[in-house]
């Protein structure tokens, strides 16, 4: 049995949480480089919130592809890269 798959708002939608999650992790990455060494155990957290960023950024790219297989209608490139201003989280 296929799966639904997700529809045009719901991968905008999704898009755009993703996008804030990215810019918030971003944000503490940066916080927490400035503030501990970048090696050695005190820079495991920093480490771990870059693995996380590169995890969120993996996932939108496989995903506007998706949403470009699924919808090859739409031109949307800002469906998983919108503008700053059309994102939720901003610092």
């Amino acid at each position: 049995m296929t799966k639904p798959r997700l529809t045009i708002e719901e991968h905008r939608e999704l898009g755009g949480r993703l996008a804030a999650i990215r810019d918030e992790l971003l944000h503490l990455h940066t916080q927490l480089s400035k503030a501990y060494p970048r090696s050695g155990p005190e820079a495991v957290p920093t480490n771990h919130l870059d693995k996380a960023y590169r995890a969120v950024e993996d996932a939108r790219c496989e995903l506007d592809h998706a949403y470009f297989r699924e919808h090859p209608q739409q031109t949307d490139t800002t469906a998983y890269y919108p503008h700053a201003e059309d994102r939720a989280y901003r610092p």
